[in-house]
């Protein structure tokens, strides 16, 4: 997959994250949309490394669409933890 298509899939992973996580988030849709990006990059990134699986190079592939909702959620609860009452 390209750089893009890791894009589209962050935003969506993103918004997918999002609706399994729901509430209130400091940094907004703009902020959950690039923690959506950054979880399909390192999420991917793990699941290459560390897990033996490498991402496959389909778009549609159910692991890749794992590893990158799986990292959005990480990031997500994460930037939750850290920053959470910065909006009160």
């Amino acid at each position: 997959m390209t750089v893009i298509s890791w894009i589209i899939l962050g935003l969506l992973a993103g918004a997918i994250a999002k609706v399994l996580l729901p509430g209130r988030d400091p940094g907004g849709l703009i902020g959950t949309t690039l923690i959506g990006i950054a979880g399909a990059f390192i999420g991917g990134w793990i699941s290459a490394r560390w897990l033996a699986h490498p991402i496959s190079k389909d778009f549609y592939d159910g692991a890749t669409w794992a590893a990158a909702i799986g990292g959005s959620l990480v990031l997500l609860v994460a930037y939750r933890l850290l920053f959470g009452n910065s909006r009160d």
